[in-house]
């Protein structure tokens, strides 16, 4: 894969990876400083990425191990998130900024109580629209364990939600 290549294939998934990367990690500057090692990595091998069949599903597996290797070496593992995803707001009134920012921030936590495997899968498929299979290539994962994992997910926050919503 030749430099031009490189900036039309990988570049462009250089969002998905910070998105993931600051999932696992908690802390934004540890997920661009990830990222960054990532690309470089990727780099180092860009003759070889041509032979890879699902670059993008190899990309965000890449990351991922990144990030678990990252977290086994600090003592505390799982940090608080302090920084949430950026939501289009077509709105210009600080309330609802504020009020975006919160429900974020309520659904952030509300994602942290599920099991790894689950937000991982609920993170790839639902935020960034993976499809069942690049997720299943992404985590290394069966088929039909993501689809049980993201079921399972879904069940979990539907649950938590139940009893945070008021019923009307």
């Amino acid at each position: 894969m030749n430099p031009t290549e490189f900036k039309q294939t990988v570049l462009p998934l250089k969002d998905k990876m910070f998105r993931l990367a600051l999932r696992m990690l908690n802390k934004r500057e540890e997920a661009e400083d990830l990222v960054q090692e990532a690309l470089i990595k990727l780099w180092q091998q860009h003759e070889r990425l041509g032979e890879v069949q699902n670059l993008e599903a190899w990309v965000i597996r890449l990351t991922k191990n990144q990030c678990i290797d990252k977290l086994r070496g600090t003592k505390n593992g799982h940090k608080e998130w302090k920084e949430g995803l950026d939501w289009a707001d077509s709105s210009p009134l600080p309330d609802a900024k504020t009020e975006s920012a919160d429900t974020m921030r309520k659904l952030q936590k509300m994602m942290e109580r599920l099991p790894e495997n689950q937000r991982l899968v609920m993170h790839l498929r639902d935020i960034e629209g993976m499809s069942y299979q690049e997720v299943a290539d992404s985590l290394d994962l069966p088929l039909a364990q993501v689809k049980i994992n993201l079921f399972r997910a879904r069940q979990a926050m539907k649950n938590i939600l139940s009893f945070v919503t008021p019923q009307a």
